[in-house]
């Protein structure tokens, strides 16, 4: 399956990260211990740490075991997060980040929608899915806008580097068709 290398709606235009934006994304978001404490990785201690991950993006979609896109404002062009589609058979796995300034404007929930509709109507695709810590209600409600349905508690089911070594609860949304 080959993701589109540009996806756009009414303010936004997602396509594949560039080696460039590693310094962008470092400066707006990677460094960040509020944007990173639900995340799964702690914030970069040096652009160097975004360039290694930004690279590890570009490889994934080029073979195809991961479909990130940057999340670019359409007027402008200033980047404000990043989103992830994870395949794996019949269905993907959805994650997210979105720089401070940019929070609560909908832009994520519109981002995800928009991947989410492609994702789900793709041949052979009958589920996208997502979780989100259960103490993270800005991120259930980007999911809900998105299409997503709460499906149930998944106990003790990640570890969010910045929150401490043991796992915590989530909530598992999924669209399905």
């Amino acid at each position: 399956m080959r993701a589109p290398e540009i996806i756009e709606t009414e303010r936004l235009v997602l396509r594949p990260p560039r080696p460039p934006d590693a310094h962008v994304i470092f400066d707006l978001y990677a460094r960040d211990a509020e944007v990173t404490r639900y995340l799964v990785w702690k914030p970069h201690a040096d652009p160097g740490m975004t360039e290694a991950f930004i690279a590890a993006c570009i490889e994934r979609r080029e073979n195809g075991t991961g479909f990130p896109w940057v999340i670019e404002r359409r007027a402008g062009g200033q980047l404000l997060g990043m989103l992830d589609l994870r395949p794996d058979g019949f269905k993907m796995d959805m994650g997210y980040v979105l720089a401070r300034p940019f929070w609560g404007k909908g832009y994520a929930s519109e981002a995800a929608r928009a991947v989410v509709d492609w994702a789900i109507a793709q041949a052979g695709i009958y589920r996208v899915w997502a979780t989100c810590d259960v103490e993270n209600l800005a991120s259930a409600r980007v999911l809900e806008k998105a299409g997503m349905q709460r499906e149930g508690l998944l106990r003790r089911w990640i570890r969010h580097a910045n929150l401490g070594e043991e796992p915590r609860d989530s909530w598992c949304y999924a669209r399905v068709r």
